[in-house]
């Protein structure tokens, strides 16, 4: 490209006042998106607008636009103003932003554009207009990296609140920042992590978005901790669950209740990292696998939650059918044979089968499946031992079984 002459360049030099003056109109007149912002946005907007006029103009003046002068300096012209600006303005609209002003540029300088210099003032404008655009797409994916940075340390620490049960102020306000002040329907999952690590909980969140629903994930040590929002149903959560276990690393994938909301989430989570702990102990169990198929294990491990639930579901019912609990505790205990319970219990088979049928309406556990035959047998055992008041022994005092051996001592003494 040719150099621009002097008496071109000291025209606009002198009409940079103007020029930046036409710019900001034109993208008042324009963008009708603009004249809905506030005024302090507005006001930052026309300062950069200046600055890029400012900018032109002195590369403009001290290179003449030649190419062998090398690119045109743009960084500082969205210096200017905050980076919170671009949290009110998309880059696609200060591309469109860009634009206008350029346009209002172009028509301007090509006004003052001594004769010949015409076609060279013109390439400079569109060479510029195409800095200052590269130099906006720079500005915006500084700030997304930042943003990304700053989301994902608010999203470890909602996460590690939810893990901590402490849905105190602070997780509110972080949770809100990220858009989950209003997220229902929430699923605590846990699982070990793969060796991807970062990029397994970015890939498992587009994945979760995918499926129509929202995710938090974050990696602490060797587990994976999600928490899916918008899944209003258990079996809605385990099949986006069963689409991710790509994400996950060996191991069981095992995944809490659904609760109401984020700040009830304490409780799911409580229940899936017992679940995990408890999973080795079934050996079989399906991937992934709801906490409360894992009650059995849970409760064999010291969950006192886990012990509490499965009483009041199996225990606490059968206790007000007496029947239904003679029946349930002979046929277990006789091998879960239908002949065997009815010879036992002096009815006929019928009989038997007819109050299974019951115990499985009344609790939700089929008997005559082993694995649920197991969690109710699990579940009779802590209901007899919470029935049972404990038995209190005193440091010091004879227990009954001493003081039985020291009186047939004495009989014996006498005899």
């Amino acid at each position: 490209m040719v150099a621009i002459g002097g008496e071109t360049r000291d025209r606009v030099s002198r009409a940079a006042g103007p020029l930046a003056t036409a710019a900001v109109r034109r993208i008042e007149t324009d963008l009708e998106w603009y004249r809905a912002l506030s005024a302090t946005d507005r006001s930052w907007i026309a300062l950069v607008a200046q600055a890029a006029v400012g900018a032109f103009v002195g590369w403009l003046r001290d290179t003449g636009g030649e190419e062998a002068a090398g690119r045109p300096a743009t960084a500082d012209v969205f210096g200017t103003a905050p980076r919170e600006l671009t949290w009110s303005i998309s880059l696609g609209q200060t591309l469109d932003l860009v634009r206008s002003a350029v346009d209002a540029v172009e028509e301007e300088v090509l006004r003052l554009a001594a004769p010949g210099d015409e076609s060279s003032l013109r390439m400079a404008v569109l060479r510029y207009s195409r800095e200052v655009a590269f130099a906006a797409a720079q500005v915006y994916s500084e700030a997304a990296e930042a943003r990304g940075a700053w989301d994902a340390r608010l999203e470890a620490l909602v996460v590690d609140a939810v893990v901590r049960a402490e849905a105190d102020d602070s997780m509110q306000s972080r949770a809100t920042a990220l858009g989950w002040g209003s997220v229902a329907s929430v699923t605590v999952v846990v699982g070990s992590t793969s060796v991807r690590g970062g990029a397994t909980v970015d890939a498992l969140r587009r994945a979760v978005t995918k499926r129509g629903a929202v995710a938090l994930a974050a990696v602490q040590r060797r587990r994976l901790v999600v928490i899916l929002g918008g899944t209003s149903t258990a079996s809605g959560a385990l099949s986006i669950v069963t689409s991710l276990l790509d994400h996950f690393g060996d191991g069981p994938v095992v995944l809490g209740p659904t609760v109401p909301h984020l700040f009830a989430a304490g409780r799911s989570a409580r229940a899936a990292l017992s679940g995990l702990a408890a999973a080795p102990a079934w050996p079989l169990s399906p991937r992934p696998v709801l906490a409360d198929d894992l009650l059995p294990e849970r409760v064999l491990a010291g969950d006192a939650q886990a012990r509490r639930t499965l009483v009041d579901r199996v225990h606490h019912p059968l206790q007000g059918q007496p029947a239904l609990l003679h029946t349930a505790s002979v046929y277990l205990e006789g091998g879960r044979s239908m002949e065997g319970a009815a010879r036992a219990l002096f009815v006929h088979p019928n009989t038997v089968r007819y109050r299974l049928g019951k115990i499985a309406e009344l609790t939700g556990y089929d008997l005559a499946h082993p694995r649920e035959a197991h969690t109710v047998s699990i579940a009779l055992a802590v209901g007899r031992l919470a029935a049972t008041p404990p038995v209190e022994w005193r440091l010091g005092a004879p227990s009954p079984a001493r003081d039985g051996v020291r009186r047939l001592g004495q009989v014996g003494g006498a005899l």
